[in-house]
């Protein structure tokens, strides 16, 4: 026998699409300020050890927070958008 659902339980809210905080898309996903590394290399398609060197050596801005890295989300994406066509 199977157990009919009631309208306020949230398996059925999600089966049937109400529940009002389930991101829609990438777009309504919450922005982090930060980035660590392997997020970064990601993002440019490269390695996570060519990623540590480019941090290490300045190219990809990133700061020092004990022993972690991490890229802000900001400068990052302005780093990006500076970097000459092709490169």
């Amino acid at each position: 026998m199977t157990r009919r659902l009631r309208e306020d339980e949230p398996a059925l809210r999600l089966m049937i699409g109400q529940e009002p905080d389930d991101p829609v898309s990438l777009n309504d996903l919450p922005v982090r300020a930060i980035l660590t590394v392997p997020q970064a290399a990601a993002r440019l398609g490269i390695s996570v050890g060519l990623a540590y060197e480019l941090v290490r050596t300045g190219e990809i801005p990133a700061k020092r927070l004990g022993r972690r890295w991490v890229v802000p989300q900001a400068r990052f994406t302005a780093w990006l958008n500076d970097l000459p066509k092709g490169a």
